[in-house]
């Protein structure tokens, strides 16, 4: 096979191009409604290029209507060609390049990984060994998704003190910072509390709050200074893309969940009902300065928590059958492909990546979708911003726990008809 292409890669764009040609839409409609460009589809179709990360891949099969089969089978072929990349000959195949997101840092043979077992409430029991990253994939391509890989990526502890609703701050380079809950109002009041431990629950449910809902807040901040840092940062963990998209898993019969919400409350709606984002989760990051000085954004990393088994627990979905749904594309948008084994904030085609500036009259708002099929994954983000000689990194959560994502493919899905009165398995509904 020419070009430096591996079996895996044509195999893996040979399913591609099935359920392109079963959708009917051209490449040009397609990429389109994927935020790429079409030069860049013809490519992972025919095998020129394998995407650096699955969310583009998931967001084609879902649109080309792949089936829960399909998408595990997808999933499984993506993950060995991404595996071989280093085996691929230099030369235009074996890059990706589409922008930034080919700055992927290569796999690593020797890399290790730490293989557990779940217990059902999903707590990790002790490891049973280190496997290298490439026994871990071969079990992938075998059994499509078995057991759960915990990265051994840890958040150091640290103490730190916030005003009612301001970030909290921890003096010295490096330090973890416990991420309070809280709102984001524009002054700090004066007394101060202690901050929480941002450990995950065993079960990562968050529990319901009475100010739950449509509340932003900022990160806690890590920094090599003692002063307050100069910029804030607010959190939708629950944002939207569109409600046709955006889909939760609840451990619970469809005749205890209630009607899906509205956007602005669907933080007390998930806090509820101890719901969990399906397949992806879409956040909304509000970054702001303090003071006239200008702070430069100078990028987002993701930091694993754990990875599990995906929830077996019911998917349902926000959207209303038949009732269309559209969404802007955000200015500065970005992806996360929570699978792979190092998941990296990357810039949607045709998006700027960082640095960015800000300041009090000059904030910025960063969209980050991140995409999961194969685990239940609870994950933090780091944001680090200079200004000045000072420098720092405020860590991003949802109300002091780590964010959490999970897998739903081959889990029963349910949606609610406009003007029902209770939820139905999904394409059960009558055609508008």
């Amino acid at each position: 096979m020419g070009g430096g292409r591996t079996v895996a890669a044509a195999e893996f764009a040979e399913l591609l191009r099935e359920l392109k040609d079963r959708s009917g839409l051209s490449y040009g409609t397609l990429a389109k409604r994927l935020h790429m460009s079409t030069s860049t589809l013809h490519r992972y179709c025919n095998g020129d290029a394998v995407p650096t990360d699955y969310a583009p891949v998931e967001r084609l099969a879902r649109l080309c209507k792949a089936s829960p089969e399909e998408l595990v089978e997808l999933h499984r072929r993506w993950v060995l060609a991404d595996a071989g990349r280093g085996k691929k000959a230099s030369g235009p195949a074996a890059e990706e390049g589409s922008g930034p997101a080919a700055e992927e840092e290569p796999t690593a043979v020797g890399d290790s990984a730490v293989v557990t077992d779940v217990t059902p409430d999903g707590v990790p029991t002790p490891p049973v060994g280190g496997r290298r990253r490439r026994a871990v994939l071969a079990g992938i391509a075998v059994l499509a998704v078995v057991g759960a890989v915990v990265l051994g990526v840890q958040l150091s502890g640290g103490g730190g003190e916030r005003g009612d609703g301001a970030a909290s701050s921890v003096q010295g380079k490096g330090a973890g910072g416990a991420t309070p809950s809280g709102s984001a109002p524009a002054s700090a009041s004066p007394s101060v509390t202690p901050s929480a431990s941002a450990s995950p629950s065993a079960s990562g449910t968050p529990s319901p709050s009475p100010s739950a809902a449509g509340q932003e807040r900022p990160g806690a901040a890590v920094e090599d200074s003692s002063g307050t840092p100069p910029l804030t940062v607010g959190i939708r963990p629950h944002a939207w893309e569109s409600p046709c998209d955006q889909r939760y898993l609840i451990d619970r019969e469809p005749g205890r969940v209630s009607p899906p919400p509205v956007e602005q409350d669907a933080p007390a709606w998930v806090a509820a009902h101890g719901a969990v984002p399906s397949g992806k989760q879409f956040l909304e990051l509000t970054v702001q300065g303090t003071g006239e000085e200008t702070v430069v954004v100078d990028g987002l990393k993701v930091r694993m928590v754990q990875k599990r088994s995906p929830l077996a627990w019911n998917d349902y979905a926000m959207g209303y059958p038949g009732v269309g749904c559209g969404a802007g594309v955000p200015t500065r948008y970005f992806t996360v492909a929570l699978d792979a084994a190092r998941p990296a904030v990357v810039p949607e085609a045709g998006h700027a990546d960082f640095p960015f500036k800000v300041s009090e009259s000059d904030p910025e708002v960063y969209y980050i979708n991140a995409d999961a099929s194969a685990y239940d994954v609870s994950w933090t983000l780091e944001l680090s911003w200079s200004s000045g000689t000072r420098h720092g990194t405020l860590l991003l959560d949802d109300e002091g726990r780590p964010f959490r994502t999970s897998g739903n493919n081959g889990r029963p899905a349910y949606e609610f008809p406009l003007g029902g009165s209770a939820w139905q398995r999904a394409g059960s509904s009558p055609a508008p």
